[in-house]
């Protein structure tokens, strides 16, 4: 039993040393990630509902101790197996190909493809800020503070806080439309690695990715912007 699972790993390992097993992980972590940001955007969207619903839905995560830090802790190996294949590949691409670009880049190439990298990075570091405000509490103590008439967290006063403030909600729009930049070109990318990308889905994959794009920016952005706009308070 003990040879059988060294066997796999070493299968495994052998397998994510090539360029196509990276490519996997990136597909497969990519899938999760987008699915978070989704679950992520419609849980925040609660706010225009009242401070009832959000509140009561972060409520209830925190009565889910295990499940809360399953997903954190989950969603964390997630993020650093797509980064860490990242730039790995990023790495052997620019081994393969030492020499730049005669006219500075690769032909057809978009620019969300040629900078999803360096987005992805940026993004990561945006990740990190947001943490350290709204979970952690590193940047802004005072927000773990606030409780609502039933004595629960108050997200929705938090980000209402929060969000009032314009510097913090152009870094956020900012952070946003890289994110989308990302994901429009790694949603696609995604069923190209997992080979489900064909010269006649092309256009279709591409228009969903876009779209796709498009939506969790005009949705997570509704929020600051409601909020400056005093729509939401």
């Amino acid at each position: 039993m003990a040879a059988s699972s060294v066997a796999h790993i070493g299968l495994v390992s052998r397998a994510y040393r090539s360029s196509l097993g990276k490519k996997y992980v990136m597909a497969i972590t990519g899938i999760l990630l987008f699915a978070f940001v989704v679950v992520h955007m419609l849980g925040n969207l609660q706010i225009f509902l009242g401070s009832e619903p959000i509140n009561a839905y972060a409520a209830f995560l925190k009565s889910h101790l295990l499940l809360l830090w399953s997903a954190r802790i989950g969603l964390l190996v997630i993020v650093i197996l797509h980064i860490t294949a990242a730039i790995q590949l990023a790495l052997q691409n620019r081994a393969a190909r030492p020499e730049r670009y005669a006219e500075g880049k690769p032909t057809g190439a978009s620019f969300a493809s040629r900078t999803i990298l360096a987005s992805g990075l940026i993004i990561l570091a945006f990740v990190i800020y947001h943490l350290l405000q709204f979970t952690i509490g590193v940047t802004n103590p005072d927000y773990l503070v606030l409780h609502d008439e039933l004595g629960r967290h108050d997200v929705h006063g938090m980000m209402v806080a929060a969000f009032s403030n314009p510097i913090i909600s152009a870094f956020y729009i900012i952070a946003m439309g890289l994110l989308c930049l990302h994901l429009s070109h790694g949603l696609s990318s995604l069923f190209q690695s997992l080979g489900l990308r064909s010269r006649r889905t092309l256009n279709g994959i591409n228009r969903f990715a876009q779209i796709a794009a498009l939506v969790i920016f005009i949705g997570n952005c509704s929020i600051p912007l409601a909020i400056l706009a005093g729509l939401v308070k």
